[in-house]
């Protein structure tokens, strides 16, 4: 029987579709109820989907776990990336600005998901981990370069110690985050602190009164 190039392409479309509902079905259990205590049989369930077929896409629990922890490092690099493409620096300062004051997170069961993660995955988790520190890295340093070129960051900021640094504070909050928690604080706090002691450790004067505005 022949198939369509067309068919096919279509076919794969809803191949990609399912596994990418797998994973948010799955990463919304875990969230919600725990890595551990949440069986394929449970996400099967919740999905309405038999296991032979969710085994079509994934060799086992540890392998969603690791597409699930990967979609979530594509998430996060998306979402940086977006908004370093604005084409004005300023523009990208008011971004980050916004994201500091404004948004809002439910991070209750975050520590539960990243103990169980710790415990039971730490291959998988260390390599989030690993990838998440690459990743903010490298954003920070092209964040300095571009804000040197547009006179809004200090010109004598050392960019590998400051990106180093700041991509360690973000990733080594996510593994110490009993002791955030039992100061009171969440991670998406933490984070905003963060960020904001980066923007004014780094900007020059100019940059300073933009990020105060």
């Amino acid at each position: 029987m022949h198939i369509s190039k067309k068919s096919s392409t279509f076919a794969a479309v809803l191949s990609q579709d399912q596994k990418k509902n797998i994973i948010k079905t799955a990463g919304e259990m875990f969230f919600r109820l725990g890595i551990r205590s949440v069986s394929i049989d449970d996400i099967c369930r919740e999905i309405g989907m038999s296991k032979k077929t969710f085994y079509v896409y994934f060799g086992s629990k540890d392998e969603l776990i690791e597409q699930m922890l990967q979609a979530n490092v594509e998430h996060m690099e998306q979402k940086i990336r977006t908004t370093m493409e604005t084409s004005d620096f300023s523009g990208i300062v008011r971004k980050f600005t916004n994201w500091i004051t404004t948004e809002k997170e439910d991070v209750r069961k975050v520590p539960q998901l990243v103990y169980d993660l710790k415990k039971y995955y730490p291959q998988q988790y260390n390599a989030f981990q690993r990838q998440s520190f690459e990743i903010q890295q490298q954003y920070v340093e092209q964040f300095i370069e571009r804000g040197i070129s547009a006179g809004l960051v200090r010109a004598n900021i050392n960019k590998d110690y400051t990106s180093h640094l700041f991509a360690k504070i973000y990733t080594d909050a996510l593994r110490d985050f009993e002791l955030i928690e039992s100061k009171g604080h969440n991670l998406p706090q933490f984070s905003r602190v963060a960020s904001d002691i980066l923007m004014r450790g780094i900007l020059s004067e100019e940059g300073l009164k933009l990020y105060q505005q």
